[in-house]
């Protein structure tokens, strides 16, 4: 516990260290958007890496069920996220059209986050499986209420390429801090909070996590401002909106590329958890854990301590290459340019997990750091992009609906995280995964584990590479089409005044 006390000081020195700088918007603007992207990966990173082993070692569902109850929330998200664009472009509050729907929603968005973590004792294994996909489909409803026009805020607060850059370079420190305490201290707190009862350990952890989340969605509201608007002779047109959201060729590549990816980092962050627990030789970890000068008395918190130390030197690194390297290389090469080059490199560094026999800790630890670094410049490029698609549907198509926009790229990250968090589920099942926190796994499914957290989502990472050859928003383009749109923007205010 005092591992986690220590990482939990660590992350939040860092991460207010780095905000001593200023910028046009103002640094209480930029850090008060960035903490709604902490209560957002709180809640996201648990989905990605805990909730299927939750469902399957702690619910003791199979493993096709498990994903199963994910993939359905996805269906119903084609429903939902187009709806909250939809809406809030169309929304009209003296608070502008997005800030509002984070206050609406935080409350119910922390409610069921909790509800989504809690075991309720129900024996029969049906009816556990409902309560599961019913909390989990509340969640994920109130995440694109709130996470949507979120998304869609930071694309209104400036116009400016490099604000929005610097915006969403804060905005993913914010990111990595919350993905460094989820990584770092939910297994030791839920051990510690639950003295030997996982099932308690795990609500009172998210209890907390819950209670922060709401704070900092609250924080969020009040302490940002919208500046960018349609023009006042746009009409309200549903149909105009989404015809020119879809024959947008940026859009489209943007959208597969997210799809893609998500699956990915899904199918990775799921199956790595399993890789940890049944793949790596504890005995080895406990030594090399030890070698580290940290206090391991037994292989099952070798597991613990070791899995929280791989992901939040992983996050650490993370952190560490969005605050120096993000931005530099976007000034420099261009946003596209980047992903080109960083995603095949984070895949070539994904597929490698194939290689470590189990006793290769070190090497493990390698590929991890070797793998974060690489991926880290694209993190908060991938939103920078979204704000500068919705600029490129104005430009061409002279209307702006960027609530549409960006719920069309919530609903593919979140179909990605469903799809790829599913795939872990059916690839469990397929090689014969035995449910239950303590069962001893065969070699054919240590082998599915294996290729799950290695060879497939770097397979996926190709594809989101592919999708990126038709994206045409190039660094030069990009700044004649901001200046065009700026010098639109000033004489349709003059036309107004």
């Amino acid at each position: 516990m005092r591992y986690s006390c220590y990482t939990f000081l660590y992350v939040f020195a860092i991460f207010a260290a780095s905000f001593m700088y200023t910028e046009n918007i103002t640094i209480r603007e930029k850090v008060g958007y960035s903490l709604g992207d902490v209560a957002a990966n709180l809640v996201f990173q648990m989905i990605v890496v805990y909730q299927l082993k939750f469902y399957t070692d702690i619910f003791g569902l199979e493993g096709a069920i498990a994903g199963s109850i994910l993939l359905i929330a996805r269906v119903i998200d084609a429903f939902i996220d187009p709806a909250v664009g939809i809406m809030t472009d169309h929304t009209k509050s003296r608070w502008g059209k997005y800030r509002p729907w984070i206050l609406w929603t935080a409350l119910p968005f922390s409610v069921f986050y909790l509800l989504a973590f809690i075991n309720p004792g129900i024996e029969d294994k049906a009816l556990l499986a409902l309560y599961a996909t019913v909390t989990h489909v509340l969640l994920m409803v109130t995440y694109s209420l709130n996470n949507t026009p979120y998304a869609a805020l930071g694309g209104v607060m400036t116009g400016s390429i490099s604000q929005r850059n610097s915006l969403n370079n804060i905005r993913f420190m914010g990111a990595g801090a919350a993905q460094i305490v989820v990584m770092g201290l939910t297994l030791p707190l839920v051990s510690s909070l639950g003295k030997g009862n996982d099932a308690r350990g795990w609500t009172l952890t998210i209890g907390l996590y819950a209670v922060f989340c709401l704070v900092c969605l609250l924080i969020t509201f009040f302490t940002t401002r919208e500046r960018i608007t349609p023009s006042p002779r746009q009409q309200q047109s549903i149909r105009s909106d989404i015809k020119e959201v879809f024959a947008s060729v940026s859009w489209r590549s943007l959208f597969v590329l997210t799809f893609f990816l998500f699956i990915s980092l899904s199918l990775w962050g799921a199956s790595s958890n399993f890789y940890f627990r049944h793949y790596v030789n504890q005995y080895e970890l406990q030594l090399f854990l030890c070698g580290l000068g940290l206090n391991v008395e037994s292989e099952a918190e070798a597991y613990t301590i070791g899995f929280s130390l791989f992901n939040v030197i992983g996050a650490l690194v993370q952190f560490i290459g969005i605050a120096t390297l993000s931005q530099p290389l976007a000034r420099r090469f261009g946003k596209h340019m980047t992903f080109m080059v960083c995603l095949p490199l984070t895949a070539l560094f994904t597929a490698a997990f194939f290689l470590p026999m189990p006793g290769d800790i070190g090497f493990m630890f390698l590929l991890c750091i070797l793998k974060s670094l690489v991926y880290a410049p694209t993190v908060p490029m991938l939103w920078s992009m979204m704000g500068d698609v919705a600029d490129h549907i104005e430009y061409e198509g002279h209307r702006r609906a960027t609530g549409f926009c960006f719920s069309g790229m919530v609903f593919a990250l979140k179909a990605g995280i469903g799809m790829g968090g599913a795939l872990a589920g059916f690839i469990l099942s397929m090689f014969g995964y035995i449910p239950g926190e303590n069962a001893l796994q065969n070699d054919s499914a240590v082998w599915g584990i294996c290729i799950a957290t290695s060879i497939l989502p770097a397979l996926l990472l190709l594809a989101a590479v592919a999708a990126l050859l038709h994206y045409p928003i190039t660094k030069q383009f990009n700044q004649y089409m901001q200046a065009q749109l700026s010098s639109r923007r000033k004489y349709r205010h003059q036309d107004v005044d």
